[in-house]
């Protein structure tokens, strides 16, 4: 007689129990660190008062997408959703932060003069007056050759390197976590 087999693994939900307790920490840290990275950020511009240049703001934009898949993960993760949906979720924040981190690595490749920046980030020609520079800045956004601010050698975008990849690698463990869960 032939048994009915297990039941598919996009079906499992995610038990309660160890695992679980570990991939709803890594769900939270994800969820944390995004948003405090982008809210540092915003800060950046808004408080400090450093204006962003077009690679910066390309690099955000994984953060804003990321945010709400973290929530959703974090959410499938609290009502014990199947679990493909949890490794759904992840693997696409995963994605998001490989893709902000290559965004990241190019910039800080562009600031170092290791790389040519995109023609649209390029900084303006002549400048003659106060009044000229002060039309320029508000024509044009700075160039994204010039780091404005670094911490211990890194500028915005190399710390941005640095928390792309932190949470690429705890997407890809959240990840693996869901994915083993049975």
């Amino acid at each position: 007689m032939l048994s009915p087999g297990p039941i598919s693994a996009d079906a499992q939900a995610i038990p309660a129990g160890s695992g679980a307790f570990s991939l709803l920490w890594l769900a939270v840290a994800i969820l944390a660190l995004s948003a405090a990275t982008i809210l540092g950020a915003l800060g950046f511009e808004h408080i400090g008062k450093y204006q962003p240049c077009a690679l910066c703001l390309m690099q955000r934009t994984p953060y804003y997408v990321g945010l709400p898949v973290a929530a959703g993960a974090l959410i499938a993760v609290l009502i014990r959703a199947p679990r493909m949906i949890a490794v759904v979720l992840f693997g696409i924040f995963a994605a998001l932060m490989f893709y902000g981190g290559g965004l990241a690595v190019y910039h800080s490749g562009v600031e170092w003069r290791f790389f040519e920046g995109p023609a649209f980030c390029a900084a303006t020609g002549d400048v003659t007056s106060a009044a000229d520079v002060l039309a320029q800045l508000e024509e044009h956004p700075p160039s994204c050759t010039e780091a404005p601010w670094r911490m211990f050698g890194l500028s915005f975008a190399g710390w941005n390197v640095l928390a792309s990849a932190l949470l690429f690698l705890l997407s890809l463990m959240a990840l693996r976590l869901a994915w083993r869960s049975r």
